[in-house]
Parts: structure tokens; sequence; C-alpha cells
């Protein structure tokens, strides 16, 4: 099983992180090891070692069949289901990463780094894959928001461009991209994310 991450997806994202609206011609690839899975119900132990440690919300999606070379107008027939995820990062080491023109392995594919809430079928979603507002809250506070329209790449441009580089297999995770407002966590912070009005992540940080 592989995870996928699309960096720079949502323009305005790019501007807070980056100051620049850049817009990329196509999708940017990384992946984390199997060991960042962290699913609905387990806490997220912040790793002492890591130095700042920031949450990015995204929609996350799951492969349901083979697929190679993944024409653009078939790949809606590639996931079955959707869930909401945190791809948590350590942001201090991605920054001295990047000015040494290093991998980001280690700041993003960190054990417990993909949170994982859980996953409902896109027949249940029941709108437009593009049409998806999501939200996550901290100890109730509403701290990011997002909608499937603002993304850059679409989803069916991301699986048709990964399955370029990388035969997707069944239960393969896509993470899409975070919107703007992300933020730091700090322990005691309770987690809770969501499509639309369902609760699909709930996490405790510790």
């Amino acid at each position: 099983m592989k995870i996928f991450a699309i960096g720079m997806n949502y323009a305005a994202h790019n501007q807070e992180l980056y100051a620049t609206l850049r817009r990329p011609d196509e999708p940017v690839i990384f992946t984390k090891a199997d060991s960042a899975i962290l699913n609905q119900g387990k806490p997220f132990f912040i790793p002492d070692h890591l130095g700042r440690i920031d949450y990015e919300t995204e929609l996350v999606l799951r492969i349901c069949r083979l697929g190679k070379n993944i024409p653009r107008r078939f790949a809606h027939r590639y996931y079955d289901a959707m869930t909401v995820g945190i791809d948590f990062t350590a942001r201090d080491l991605q920054k001295s990463l990047r000015e040494k023109g290093m991998p980001w392995e280690c700041c993003k594919g960190f054990d417990g780094s993909a949170a994982l809430g859980k996953f409902i079928t896109k027949e249940e979603l029941g709108c437009d894959v593009q049409d998806i507002h999501f939200h996550m809250d901290i100890n109730g506070e509403r701290r990011q928001t997002g909608h499937t329209a603002d993304m850059i790449h679409t989803i069916d441009h991301i699986i048709a461009y990964a399955s370029r580089f990388f035969t997707l297999k069944t239960g393969d995770l896509i993470f899409t991209g975070t919107p703007m407002g992300i933020g730091s966590v700090k322990e005691g912070d309770k987690l809770e994310a969501y499509i639309g009005d369902r609760k699909l992540l709930d996490l405790r940080i510790k």
C-alpha cells in the first residue's frame, strides 16, 4: 500500500506558506511511508525531536482498482471512497531541508503523520467530487475550510498524472492538498474534521 500526497494544490495556501500564488503546471507529488498511517480513534503523539508540528487538513482518496497510465476521462473509476485526513508536517525541519535542497521524507513521512478519518463512499457523498466542502476545528474553533472546486489540479487529473509514474493499487491513498489556514498543534488539542456536516475524524494530540 502506498501513500501519495499532493503539494501546492490550493493557490491561497501557496501564498500563505511560500508568499506566492504560483500554480504548478503539474501536480507536485511526494510520498509517505505506510508507517505514517494513523487510523481514526488513535491519538497523535508529538515527536519530541522534530520541533514545530503543523496540521494540514486534506481530502483523501482511496484507490479501488489496479491502474497504470489511466486516461483522465476514466480516472473516476479508480477511487471509491473519501475521507478527511491530516498531513502532519515538521515545519522547522521542512524549512531546513528545503534550504539545503534535500528530500522531504523526514518532515512529511514520519510515523503517525498521515491521520485518517472514517471513509465514506462516493455514493454516500452524493455530489460532484469537485464540489465538496470540508473543514477542520481545533477545540471547537474553525481553523481550516476547503472546497475542492478551488483545487489547482482536479482529482481526476491527479490520478491520471500519478498513474504515469506509479502503478496504482487497491488500497493506495492520495492526500489531495491542503487549503489555507495551516497552523501548529500542541498537547491537549482536539481536532475534528468534516466533509459537509459529517464528522469523519476525531483526533487527540498528546
